[in-house]
């Protein structure tokens, strides 16, 4: 069993287990989903302080909790016992492209030329990791919720915001990818 966890599998069979969380959620009355929602729970359970934002029936939402922590559980199980040792696929025009930025490690899925501890307080650390985070975090509250939560759950519920929302983030994508990172890159050589 092992074994069969550790192959690659195929992508419309991730596709078909997150498209039918959507109806699963929908049955079971919740029509809330996503991972920047669940920071808004544990902030509430967590932190007594008297912020408007925060107060509200957290308990309400609780099984959202438990899906985090089955993503951080599952994370770690993965990541500890259910790698596969191959190397990461990754299709030749890609390679080339990432070559120029100077990435040339695929043995992991995030690859350790741009990830890893030397790079934390570096301008690339700093622009990758503090400036990006901090991007998304804010993206994810002005957006008033996270990909997931837009794409999976608000498409599937026929809301506008949502479809807004997704076509800003696959145009945020190609605008990143194809016009920042080069010049990103370029810059902190």
């Amino acid at each position: 069993m092992i074994e069969l966890l550790k192959q690659p599998w195929h992508w419309s069979l991730a596709g078909a287990i997150i498209g039918l969380t959507v109806p699963a959620l929908l049955l079971l009355g919740n029509k809330k989903f996503g991972i920047s929602s669940s920071l808004r729970h544990i902030c509430a359970a967590c932190l007594p302080a008297n912020i408007p934002f925060f107060k509200y029936n957290w308990k309400k939402e609780i099984w959202n909790l438990f899906f985090v922590a089955g993503i951080v559980i599952g994370a770690f199980l993965a990541v500890n016992f259910l790698q596969n040792p191959n190397e990461v696929q990754v299709a030749e025009a890609t390679r080339q492209a990432l070559s120029e930025y100077g990435i040339q490690d695929y043995t992991r899925l995030m690859p350790s030329d741009l990830f890893n501890w030397d790079n934390l307080f570096t301008w690339k650390g700093f622009v990758f990791f503090i400036v990006g985070g901090f991007l998304v975090g804010f993206g994810t509250r002005y957006a008033g919720g996270c990909t997931s939560g837009h794409s999976i759950m608000g498409l599937a519920t026929l809301q506008w915001p949502s479809l807004v929302a997704t076509i800003c983030f696959m145009v945020g994508g190609f605008v990143s990818t194809n016009l920042l990172m080069p010049l990103i890159f370029q810059w902190i050589k």
